[in-house]
């Protein structure tokens, strides 16, 4: 059987539960654009966010395409390793941030990441991080949008641009009406769905081949699928998955700087209704990210077994839908993938708009005219953005079609800044000494530096090293910043109140200003 052959059409009852899905959506979405407005109600959902809904939305916006698709196709390329990106990845990052990064973060009542770089640092840290943010999630967007075209293409064998035009119509309707609100919410509906159809896609495809047992015996049979069951690869692994890269590339730095600097995992806890909820949010995540490896990892190993001349692993868990689940289940599968695919759509929308507008428009703004953005200009801003950008994204998604490996492209990706921006970000916070100057100089050489390691080869032993790359690059970021800073004239007390962690958590006057502020 080909992997690009293409299926019959759905049952009538899968049809029928799929509509149902994608109305329901639209109408979710749609019903909280009576609740908007200004700018805060659009960006931050009017700070009003319970922590269940934080942490819901949190799980179902990075597990969507990163999971479901192209984490089964790791786990079909690499093997059980690709877990680590949840179990090591995820879990210990989402806890520290939480107690860390998330209170601060809500108490200083900033509406981006780059926001508060602008303050800690100057304006330039804050227009070149926000730039880089904005043109990866802009990227992330088409690579979202052309995931969905693919799965929908490879299980219906619908054309993909009309995939395209109508994932990015339903998502930028709703996005663009409710604002975080919709986004958040219509989460909750689709991590609900995503479980459900995930855990019967795992436990028909163990069915199929036979439970655990006999899939490993069957996998670890083949030719160089040998270690496919081992969960921490050795050090000199071809893979992109040596245990090196995972603990001190994986788990200090990228997952780290992910879940505490990522736009899109901390605007929802921004916009949480109390420092509780925003701290309970995350933890909450957490504790939900100890199923996923179990939902998206075994069906790629099943798929191993299944088919194990696939073209790439990424077409794994369509086909799977496609063979082995029957009528019902597979329309709830089919449901529960675009919902994954459409959440990280949304979130990814959502969270650019936001950058781009306060940070971009609404900087270029206030130096043109000498005021800044009121709520009401800053909210049809938003939206004008939004519609822009789902438009620009539809018109780029086709050109990543040569993109096969997306897992590894959009980690390739976040290697190039994740270890510099959590650098800057983790000095900036917990170190008093460090200037705007040594954090503009950590920035722009720690991002030359991965630039230059990218494209050194024989360096690593892994013939796609982002892992190390994020790790070397932190590393040289953190040293850069510590000498300009001890070199450079040390910034005033005025300039920094209220934006080192322990000022924030600590100082009277402080808190009483953020208590004044949150009532």
């Amino acid at each position: 059987m080909g992997d690009d052959v293409v299926a019959s059409q759905l049952a009538n009852i899968d049809v029928v539960i799929v509509v149902i899905y994608m109305i329901g959506v639209l109408i979710l979405g749609t019903f909280f654009a009576r609740y908007i407005k200004s700018a805060g109600d659009f960006f931050l959902a009017g700070r009003a966010l319970p922590f269940w809904a934080i942490g819901m939305s949190v799980v179902v916006s990075d597990i969507g395409a990163i999971d479901f698709m192209a984490t089964s196709g790791a786990g079909y390329t690499y093997g059980i390793a690709a877990a680590n990106f949840d179990w090591i990845g995820s879990m210990p990052a989402m806890a520290f941030a939480a107690f860390i990064f998330i209170p601060y973060y809500w108490r200083a009542g900033v509406f981006t990441i780059p926001e508060f770089l602008g303050r800690r640092y100057n304006a330039a840290v804050q227009i070149i991080h926000a730039t880089i943010w904005g043109i990866f999630l802009i990227t992330m967007l088409a690579v979202m949008l052309w995931m969905t075209a693919t799965m929908l293409h490879t299980v219906l064998g619908w054309d993909r641009n009309f995939c395209i035009i109508l994932i990015a119509t339903i998502t930028g309707i709703y996005t663009i009406s409710g604002g975080l609100s919709a986004v958040v919410m219509t989460d909750v509906v689709q991590m609900i769905v995503m479980f459900i159809g995930g855990a019967a896609l795992v436990l028909l495809s163990l069915h199929e081949v036979g439970g655990w047992s006999s899939l490993q015996e069957t996998v670890t049979a083949m030719p160089g699928r040998e270690d496919h069951f081992t969960l921490l690869l050795p050090h000199d692994s071809s893979t992109p998955y040596p245990w090196t890269g995972i603990v001190f590339g994986l788990g200090i730095v990228m997952a780290t700087g992910y879940m505490a600097g990522n736009q899109a995992v901390v605007q929802r806890t921004l916009g949480a209704r109390s420092e509780w909820d925003a701290k309970g949010g995350m933890l909450f995540a957490g504790f939900l990210k100890v199923f996923i490896p179990l939902l998206v990892v075994v069906p790629g190993l099943c798929a191993v077994a299944l088919y194990p001349d696939l073209s790439s692993g990424d077409k794994a868990v369509p086909i799977m839908i496609r063979e082995i689940l029957p009528p019902g289940l597979r329309g709830l599968m089919f449901a529960a993938l675009f919902a994954a695919l459409m959440s990280s759509v949304d979130s990814y929308l959502n969270s650019a708009t936001t950058i781009w507008t306060n940070d971009l428009y609404g900087r270029a703004y206030g130096w043109i005219t000498g005021r800044n953005l009121s709520p009401i200009h800053a909210l049809r801003t938003g939206r004008i953005v939004t519609f822009m950008f789902i438009i620009l994204a539809a018109m780029t998604a086709p050109l990543l079609a040569n993109q096969e490996a997306m897992y590894n492209f959009i980690q390739t990706s976040l290697s190039m800044f994740q270890g510099p921006v959590f650098a800057i970000l983790l000095l900036g916070i917990l170190w008093r000494r460090a200037t705007q100057w040594g954090g503009l100089a950590g920035l722009v050489l720690g991002v030359s530096f991965t630039t230059i390691l990218h494209n050194t080869s024989g360096v690593f032993p892994s013939d796609d090293p982002f892992l190390f790359v994020a790790w070397w690059s932190f590393v040289f970021t953190i040293i850069v910043t510590v000498v300009v800073s001890l070199v450079t004239p040390q910034d005033p007390d005025e300039k920094v109140r209220g934006l080192i962690f322990g000022q924030v958590m600590k100082d009277g006057v402080v808190q009483r200003v953020l208590r004044e502020r949150s009532e």
